[in-house]
């Protein structure tokens, strides 16, 4: 059941859909799962309505799919979906990258050096949840490093749409163990104030993942997560 008392000067809906949504994002509702309505209610503590109209917008995110006669559905996840987003983060990260490396300042770099060695800490203890907060963290950095707010604004629907599957991704130690050299390769670029040693490096760390996925995908996430 939600914790009102916290948040009662939300409306109610938007409670109930920022919960939702964030149970998609991070897998707790799974890709293919039924979001039936009175469930999903008597869970939460709320009447159908706020969850009805959660779940209408959640559709217009493409983060549900309604089909007719059959109900509402947390979209699945395609090998295509997973590519469509790398790419865009390709781009977007290269570039911020490149930005950065001209403007980034002393206490800019202790920070994300401090980021870095938080996320190898969690990468060497394996702890899931604060590897994919760090790495958010790392990427988010650099992108609010460039000062480029449309770069940020377009990066914050990007990396959305990337937790659902960075959630997959990690499920298995051996994807992420070499993150911690890539990362620290791509910080020394941005150091070096040279731009485009910057945006090759930002830009490489996406696209090796990008090819995995290619390459990999569907016998990876295939099973669990079908492709459409």
């Amino acid at each position: 059941m939600l914790n009102f008392d916290l948040q009662n000067h939300r409306p109610l809906r938007e409670i109930v859909y920022e919960e939702l949504k964030r149970q998609i994002l991070i897998g707790e509702i799974a890709p293919g799962t039924r979001m039936m309505e009175v469930e999903l209610a008597d869970v939460m503590g709320v009447s159908r309505t706020p969850v009805r109209e959660a779940i209408r917008k959640l559709e217009k995110e493409g983060l549900v799919t309604i089909e007719p006669r059959k109900g509402a559905y947390a979209s699945n996840i395609s090998i295509k979906d997973m590519v469509d987003v790398l790419e865009v983060r390709q781009g977007l990260e290269g570039m911020a990258a490149a930005i950065a490396s001209g403007k980034i300042t002393e206490e800019q770099k202790e920070e994300l050096l401090r980021v870095i060695e938080k996320y190898k800490v969690a990468v060497d203890s394996e702890n899931i949840e604060e590897i994919i907060r760090y790495d958010e963290a790392f990427h988010s950095m650099i992108i609010s490093i460039s000062g480029n707010k449309t770069l940020m604004q377009v990066f914050s629907t990007v990396q959305e749409l990337a937790l659902r599957f960075r959630y997959i991704y990690y499920d298995d130690f051996n994807r992420y163990e070499s993150m911690p050299k890539e990362h620290q390769r791509i910080e020394e670029a941005i150091f070096s104030g040279d731009a485009e040693k910057a945006r090759v490096a930002a830009g490489d760390h996406v696209a090796r993942l990008k090819d995995f996925v290619m390459k990999e995908g569907e016998k990876v996430f295939g099973g669990a997560h079908p492709v459409e």
